[in-house]
């Protein structure tokens, strides 16, 4: 379900999770979408600096990840699993 790639800054055709391996609660949302087979790009900002001045961008200047981007251009920052459920329209 994961793939990794480079900053994309830009609205994609599917979900972009911008976080960091170290982080529980980045954890806990791939393994949310993974377990219900909701594909997604990776994006580490540990390693992406582009991606983290967009995570802090987009968050008034808090690095705060995950930070999820949907297809839409809505932009979750820290979701609970029920927040994804609810934003997939998926039981939790």
């Amino acid at each position: 379900m994961t793939q990794d790639r480079g900053a994309s800054l830009g609205l994609s055709e599917g979900i972009i999770i911008y976080g960091t391996d170290w982080c529980p609660d980045c954890i806990r949302a791939r393994r949310f979408l993974d377990r219900n087979k909701v594909a997604y790009t990776w994006i580490d900002t540990d390693k992406d600096r582009l991606a983290e001045a967009f995570v802090r961008h987009s968050n008034n200047g808090k690095r705060i990840v995950p930070t999820i981007l949907f297809p839409d251009g809505t932009i979750l920052a820290e979701p609970s699993d029920q927040a994804l459920a609810e934003k997939l329209e998926l039981p939790e």
